[in-house]
């Protein structure tokens, strides 16, 4: 079993996602803000890439909390990650 962390520290944040060839990016609703998304590798056509202070500025907006995982079920680097609501 994998175990998951939470949060909100934005330089764990950034050095998870780095060190996983990780870049802040979004999905644009059309409003301020967006969905926030960690890109890895190739970046995805459907995700805007954006710099880490917009991201952050999002990020705390919404009063979002990070979910990731160190290491997959098999002790291999995990890109598991989600946003879920502070609270």
């Amino acid at each position: 079993m994998t175990q998951s962390h939470t949060t909100r520290d934005h330089d764990e944040i950034r050095k998870w996602a780095e060190a996983r060839d990780g870049h802040p990016a979004k999905v644009d609703t059309g409003g301020k803000g967006g969905i926030l998304r960690i890109d890895f590798g190739e970046p995805e056509d459907s995700l805007t890439p954006i710099e880490w202070d917009e991201f952050f500025q999002i990020f705390d907006d919404s009063d979002l909390e990070f979910l990731y995982q160190e290491k997959t079920a098999d002790g291999g680097t995990s890109r598991f990650n989600k946003f879920v609501s502070g609270s």
